[in-house]
């Protein structure tokens, strides 16, 4: 253990309470990157992960060695699990269960406003136990835009971090670090500001920091009105019998589709529909890809206008998993182009 994981592990065990981080930030930016870092470097630290839904924790395969319930043990002495319910009951029980926790963080989705996790957090009977260490909100240096702008979730995701984690410097130049930087500022001129590379960074700067203030929050909270409008439109709809279609997910006037089947995709038609048919107004897009002509897994990333396809060894039933989340998306057309590149 180097000086500074013995400083972060001093740190949590001096005092009683367990340190909690919300790690947050726009469509794409880097949260599950950064959590795959932190889980990968940090050291004598018995540390438990909180995601809103387990099928995007996208922690890395040989990370995990047990599945319980929604609840799993990972190779490194971590505990990850999903947030099927309310946050307390989930943090009570991860508690409940593991007595030796030393460090909570709780990863929020990239349309999620972290001040109304962090006041659940210290208006329950957690106080006692648990201590709100810092937000760190991760902002994407090449897709960042008039989008999170414009945005009241982005803004709020910007006013609310303890931290402002610059990730993908390594994908823009300096002036352009340098014009998000100030804009950044110009939303909120307190803050610390940190750049890096696929949320590479000393955890001694991310961990166990004591920078979240309470006093700091209310008095911006107390001028600052919060209102989300959740739409939930429960539609399953079936195209053939290989084509299965989630429930639309609506926050502000982001949409979400979902896609799954079966059956594999034609590497062929799935460029065709990358080239010709995506539109620009979908802003984020992930998925597992099966290709007729692979026998590998294919995990595929989309963030503004870079996509990533990385190739891994399939671990579970051959299928296709596809989400895309917009603004204005034409959901049936979406789907019927996915199930044009299904190979036939």
């Amino acid at each position: 253990m180097n000086t500074s994981e013995s400083n972060i592990k001093e740190n949590i065990v001096s005092k009683t309470t367990i340190p909690i981080t919300i790690i947050s930030g726009f469509l794409g930016s880097g949260k599950t990157t950064l959590l795959n870092h932190i889980l990968n470097n940090q050291k004598g630290i018995k540390t438990a992960v909180l995601v809103n839904e387990f099928g995007e924790i996208g922690i890395d395969n040989e990370l995990i060695i047990k599945t319980e319930e929604e609840m799993i043990e990972l190779t490194n002495g971590c505990i990850c699990c999903s947030i099927n319910g309310e946050l307390v009951e989930a943090i009570e029980k991860l508690i409940n269960v593991n007595k030796k926790i030393d460090y909570i963080i709780i990863e929020t989705t990239g349309l999620a406003d972290p001040l109304p996790v962090a006041m659940t957090l210290l208006g329950s009977e957690l106080r006692d136990q648990t201590r709100l260490d810092s937000i760190i909100t991760l902002i994407d240096a090449e897709n960042f835009s008039n989008v999170v702008l414009e945005s009241s979730i982005g803004r709020s995701q910007i006013i609310y971090g303890d931290i402002l984690l610059l990730n993908k410097c390594d994908l823009v130049t300096n002036e352009n670090i340098e014009e998000t930087i100030t804009k950044l500022k110009e939303i909120k001129n307190d803050v610390r500001i940190l750049k890096s590379i696929k949320g590479n960074i000393p955890l001694n700067l991310l961990l166990s920091v004591g920078l979240f203030e309470t006093d700091l929050i209310n008095q911006k909270d107390s001028g600052h009105e919060h209102e989300h409008e959740h739409e939930h439109e429960h539609e399953h709809e079936h195209e053939h019998e290989h084509v299965h279609s989630d429930e639309d997910n609506r926050i502000e006037d982001f949409l979400s589709v979902s896609f799954q089947t079966k059956e594999p995709f034609s590497l062929r038609k799935f460029q065709y529909f990358l080239d010709n048919q995506l539109k620009s107004n979908v802003f984020r897009a992930k998925g597992i890809l099966w290709f007729s002509e692979s026998e590998r897994r294919h995990v595929f990333h989309l963030a503004g206008k870079r996509i990533s396809i990385e190739d891994s060894e399939w671990g579970e039933e051959r299928n296709n998993q596809l989400v895309f989340i917009g603004k204005e998306l034409d959901k049936e057309k979406i789907l019927s182009q996915l199930n044009a590149c299904i190979d036939k």
